[in-house]
């Protein structure tokens, strides 16, 4: 058993090593992270298996390969260790559930990160100058590619602002957008050469070359996700390190997320599976970092990557296609979200025919046109999308694709989200809005009514049976029995028949709509596609509004200043609330027996803090500020975010700003961190240090 095992373990420290070469030295990866992963996975078990086996030069004890042979070595101050990797949520859910064991349980704040499909480089500054980037090698030597890295221009040479540390190595991803690539493909096509397949190998090719020209002509680009060798950074975690080293002009990582327990996380990846944002760079998954330094050190490190990080990964694949014609759809709060329509492509498993365009700025950085040739992705469980337009296979020239003026279904003008990309249909009765409206209102997370799908829908709405949301209570068994729907036939694919809807599904339409009558406010608010508002932030609002009447009663300030609502969310509750459309979905709500008040628990009134509302400002020094707020809770307040005249009182650390005035303005009490700390937190778990 041992032997073969023995000759296993060297037949996959070979392939490994193989592998390693083609991916690090010469940039030809050869498999896909998956399938390296499973590799290296079934040598670590062997060799947990059979201790004997072991040997300090497996690829399981180190991080990468011998550098390239034709560029200077020079050897890490601080080794540049890799990232633990899952593909897997009960295995990310595992790793959380470690790290909170090794730090007795004590509350871990996360940072969440897009893990860039880039190449990892280290650039070191002296006195704000750059001096020197390396590659991350093996991790204890890289390759000196200061030449190239100079030629990144969103690098600077020299740091900006007036404080700059003596030292600061800073670590991040070399990367490519996917319009550069399509680009620089075009530009390769004309000159007679083979364009690059992907982002991640033209990258990996380019800051190993040695003549800088040529990376300068590649638009390179740089984001900062980590930290080497420092002398005078003054953050203590990673998200004031991120603002930092932006005010120097040294470009962080986008899209960062600060995230308060393991909980909101798993949420976050959830939520992130169904669906990614709009990035015009690759993405193969989700880093995962312990924000506070303190807790990092005594987190420690493994042989091969820090215990304070893990990278939850997608499998990806792409394939190539050609863009028929491009729609637009009208979603349920007017949203135009613009359509490709693809010669029909396998990827993964699945045909793909269709994939989002997200926005009119998403095909303007694409420059994608109907007719062209595409690269679509899909990355896991989610939604397929086109990241790049191959140029070189633009044989003619294509008109651009205009952005419609109009609503294709009601035809009222279209209107831009004030400083945003979203392009909306305003009109609240537009048939489109109506339909999508409808399918959420009885969705699960919605009012949760059993037998309204789709097919259900579309038939309420072309009979004009249903016009808003109230007219659903309003329906009878015999208005649905007998209208005509489309359904599949059966044993014939795709075939589609009219047959009468039946009393058997109008009676099961019918007692599910009676049963959401008594859901309570919260859900009807979490249903009826206000924007910004799903399940959690409704509850949020109920608990401080408990009926329709309070709710239409409250002011933007006394909204905003609930915890976690802030001023986008109240502005578009308060608009919703006294908009015609708005006030007339209540009436009806009321006048079909739609139950709009919710019933709240009550804080017990023997808590010091019992039905106060605290806002906390300044920088505090006996408290970290998510304790003082857990600590508010506790002592059966709320902890809001901003002053209002609601505002019991106002606790103020050092450099307390325009919420300090506004209280004052108010006639607000304000009290001191030691004021507090004296009077409500002597003796309490929440009063820790803010260390």
């Amino acid at each position: 058993m041992v032997s073969s095992s023995a000759k296993r373990v060297e037949e996959l420290r070979g392939e490994i090593r193989r592998l390693d070469r083609l991916y690090y030295v010469e940039a030809t990866p050869a498999v896909s992270d998956l399938e390296y992963d499973r590799i290296l996975q079934e040598l670590r078990d062997l060799e947990d298996q059979f201790p004997e086996l072991q040997s300090p030069d497996s690829p399981t004890q180190r991080i990468g390969d011998a550098p390239v042979e034709h560029l200077v070595q020079v050897p890490h101050r601080v080794p540049m260790l890799s990232i633990d990797n899952t593909y897997s949520r009960e295995e990310l859910k595992a790793y959380f559930d470690r790290t909170e064991k090794l730090l007795d349980g004590e509350p871990i704040e996360w940072v969440m990160e897009f893990k860039i499909d880039g190449v990892a480089a280290s650039v070191r500054y002296e006195q704000g100058r750059m001096v020197l980037a390396l590659t991350r090698g093996n991790g204890e030597v890289g390759d000196d590619i200061t030449h190239n890295i100079r030629t990144v221009r969103d690098l600077p040479l020299q740091m900006v602002g007036d404080e700059q540390p003596p030292v600061l190595e800073v670590r991040g991803e070399v990367y490519m957008t996917n319009a550069d690539l399509a680009d620089l493909n075009l530009r390769q096509i004309q000159a007679g050469a083979e364009p690059f397949k992907n982002t991640r190998n033209v990258t990996a090719g380019t800051i190993r070359l040695l003549d800088p020209s040529i990376a300068a002509e590649r638009s390179l680009r740089f984001f900062c996700h980590g930290v080497g060798e420092i002398d005078g950074l003054k953050a203590t975690n990673h998200i004031d390190f991120l603002a930092e080293v932006g005010a120097m002009g040294i470009p962080p990582t986008p899209s960062v997320k600060l995230l308060p327990n393991v909980d909101a996380v798993m949420n976050a990846v959830a939520q992130l599976e169904e669906g990614m944002p709009d990035l015009p760079f690759e993405v193969d998954g989700i880093v995962f970092k312990v924000n506070d330094f303190k807790q990092r050190e005594r987190l420690g490190m493994r042989s091969k990557s820090p215990r304070w990080l893990i990278a939850y990964k997608f499998e990806k694949y792409e394939a190539v296609t050609r863009l028929e014609t491009i729609t637009v759809q009208v979603g349920k709060t007017g949203t135009i979200t613009p359509v490709a329509n693809l010669v029909p492509v396998e990827i993964a498993d699945t045909t793909v025919s269709r994939a989002s365009l997200h926005n009119a700025d998403e095909i303007q950085r694409l420059d994608v046109r109907e007719g062209d040739v595409v690269v679509v992705e899909k990355a896991g469980k989610i939604i397929p999308k086109v990241v790049r337009v191959e140029k070189h296979e633009r044989k003619n020239e294509l008109p651009c694709w205009e952005f419609p003026t109009e609503c294709p279904e009601c035809l009222t003008g279209l209107e831009r989200d004030s400083g945003g990309v979203y392009i909306r249909c305003p009109n609240p009765a537009c048939p489109a809005q109506l339909k999508q409206r409808l399918i959420y209102f009885g969705s699960r997370p919605g009012m949760d009514i059993d037998g309204l799908g789709d097919e259900l829908v579309d038939v309420l709405i072309a009979e004009r049976l249903v016009t808003n949301y109230a007219d659903l209570y309003r329906l009878t068994v015999e208005q649905i029995a007998t209208v005509n729907w489309l359904r599949k036939r059966k044993g014939k694919e795709g075939q589609l028949i009219e047959v009468q809807v039946g009393e058997a599904n109008a009676i099961k339409l019918i007692q599910g709509i009676d049963q959401s009558r008594g859901r309570g406010l919260a859900r009807v608010l979490a249903s009826i596609s206000i924007r910004h508002v799903g399940p959690r932030v409704s509850k949020l609002i109920t608990r401080e509004y408990a009926s329709v009447e309070a709710l239409r009663n409250a002011g933007v300030e006394d909204l905003a200043a609930i915890h976690e609502i802030g001023d986008a969310i109240a502005e578009s509750v308060h608009q919703f609330c006294h908009s015609e459309y708005g006030k007339l979905t209540f009436d009806e709500f009321q006048a079909v027996g739609v139950d709009l008040t919710e019933v709240v628990e009550q804080p017990s009134e023997d808590l010091p803090l019992s039905g106060k509302s605290v806002v906390v400002t300044g920088a505090l020094k006996k408290f970290k500020r998510d304790g003082i707020k857990a600590l508010i809770e506790t002592l059966g307040g709320r902890s809001s975010s901003s002053v209002s005249k609601k505002t019991d009182f106002l606790i103020a650390g050092e450099k307390a700003g325009s919420k300090l005035t506004k209280a004052r303005d108010l006639g607000v009490d304000v009290m001191t961190e030691d004021e507090f700390h004296a009077r409500y937190a002597s003796g309490q778990d929440g009063g820790e240090p803010a260390g």
